[in-house]
């Protein structure tokens, strides 16, 4: 690894201004998707009640911009690893902000969906850039926390989705007011953009690439004084001849397919498999939070039944969602003390059992028994998923993968994880329709149970390759169940 001399230099820095710079303007991008994410949940009904969308229809809308991150995060990610993250890192907002806008002014779903899809790609490519970045400007010692608090802003954008909508709702109650809704998006992101013109190249990125003077000067930055190019570099055979780095130019990055070969293999596999199933229960249940509390706990009334319910569930969606931060905030506590493979682990156990628990209510009578039962099996949903695997999926790739591949591991894994999610946004409405809710959440549960057993199967193996890979210190988020 080219850049093992930098990264035992950047773990030794303290933890500075231009390190928060970085860490916040990332966490501003997720958290865009976690307002986009919740936002289309709370529009979905308004907009099947003015154009009269069939199911069909409204799972092509939902999936749509998960279907358009899976591109993103495929494309974007290999590509932050050839062009850097500085250009990546405002390619991907500038699609938000252009498609968030032309979403608001569609003229029909069809129209709609394109937009939502093309939205998708620049949310997509921020999940592979921001964890690539987070990774490289972090001290090992913090790596984990950052990178786990940097996620823990799609929380934030949930709730800051779930306040617009209902601020939207209140003072506009037409089904119109989706267009709102999804234009305000647009404020947040043109502000991201402005601020993420001045961060600096990833300093691992540049010593990846063997541009050890370009590497030293940003190092200067973090650091705070000058540094010179002999403190990063690795002076061992393996670390490139540097008259031939000069003459050639940029140092050539790992292809992609090298994902799939004896070194990364059972990485790929830990770091893809459960996130694609945890995406599944993310966003098929996350964006139909309001439609399932409707089906279970509210009776529409006679006179704007769509409006009406929109509100309540809206409302109780936002309250579940305060355990979604709380979720996040026990991650950033535990992640040292428990490491990534136990608490994804158990996290999808949880939330298996909290999905089944959830559907059976159904099966009830409505009554305060019942409603208490909805909101403890949310809670611990919400709680668990986000104490787990909503986080640790998202950490995982920068610790299997060293920082030449990284980008592409940590895109591929993004992509797998979105592919779930378009799964699950696509059939949720249709299989809620023909077969009903409690089968729907059973099956989503059974790929949570899956996905547990991946993360057991293979900790082992990929943590034992990347303590022997990467002595800088990021064993520990593999962590101590390993």
């Amino acid at each position: 690894m080219r850049e093992r001399a930098a990264l035992r230099f950047l773990d030794r820095l303290r933890f500075g201004p231009l390190h928060r710079r970085v860490w916040w303007l990332s966490a501003m991008g997720i958290m865009l998707d976690g307002f986009d994410f919740f936002i289309v949940g709370v529009a979905v009904p308004l907009i099947v009640a003015e154009w009269g969308i069939t199911p069909l229809e409204t799972g092509l809308l939902t999936s749509a911009a998960v279907v358009g991150a899976i591109f993103g995060a495929a494309i974007m990610g290999p590509l932050s690893d050839r062009i850097g993250r500085k250009l990546a890192f405002r390619i991907d907002l500038g699609m938000f902000v252009v498609f968030a806008l032309a979403s608001a002014f569609a003229p029909d779903i069809w129209w709609l969906i394109a937009f939502r899809f093309l939205l998708g790609v620049g949310i997509g490519a921020d999940y592979p850039i921001a964890a690539s970045y987070v990774a490289e400007i972090s001290p090992g010692r913090l790596r984990p926390r950052l990178l786990i608090g940097a996620f823990s802003f799609q929380a934030v954008g949930q709730l800051l989705g779930a306040v617009v909508g209902l601020v939207v709702l209140t003072f506009d109650p037409h089904p119109e007011a989706w267009r709102w809704m999804l234009a305000i998006g647009v404020i947040p992101a043109v502000i991201i953009i402005i601020l993420r013109r001045g961060v600096p190249e990833s300093p691992i990125w540049l010593a990846s690439q063997a541009k050890y003077l370009e590497a030293a000067a940003v190092m200067s930055r973090f650091a705070g004084r000058i540094v010179d190019e002999t403190e990063i570099r690795d002076v061992s055979p393996s670390a490139g001849h540097p008259v031939l780095v000069r003459a050639t130019g940029v140092v050539p990055t790992v292809r992609k397919r090298a994902l799939f070969s004896g070194e990364y293999r059972k990485a790929t596999a830990l770091t893809t498999i459960p996130w694609f199933f945890m995406d599944i229960a993310t966003y098929g249940v996350g964006v139909f939070t309001p439609t399932i509390i409707a089906a279970l706990a509210l009776s529409s009334s006679a006179n704007s039944p769509y409006i009406a319910d929109d509100i309540t569930s809206t409302e109780g969606a936002a309250v579940l969602d305060v355990f979604l931060v709380v979720g996040f905030a026990a991650a950033i506590l535990l992640v040292r003390r428990l490491g990534l493979i136990l608490m994804q682990s158990v996290g999808f156990v949880v939330m298996a059992v909290a999905l089944v628990t959830l559907g059976s209510t159904q099966l009830m009578t409505q009554s305060p028994l019942q409603l208490a039962i909805i909101f403890l099996a949310f809670a611990a949903f919400n709680l668990f998923m986000n104490a787990g695997p909503n986080a640790t999926t998202f950490a995982m790739p920068t610790a299997a993968f060293p920082a030449e591949v990284r980008g592409a591991g940590a895109g591929f894994a993004a992509a797998a994880g979105k592919a779930g999610a378009a799964v699950g946004t696509f059939f949720f409405p249709i299989l809620q329709a023909e077969v009903g809710l409690l089968p729907t959440l059973s099956i989503i549960a059974a790929g949570c149970l899956v996905a547990a057993v991946v993360t057991i199967v293979f900790r082992h193996q990929v943590r034992r390759e990347r303590v022997i890979r990467d002595a800088a210190g990021d064993a520990d988020l593999v962590g101590a169940s390993g």
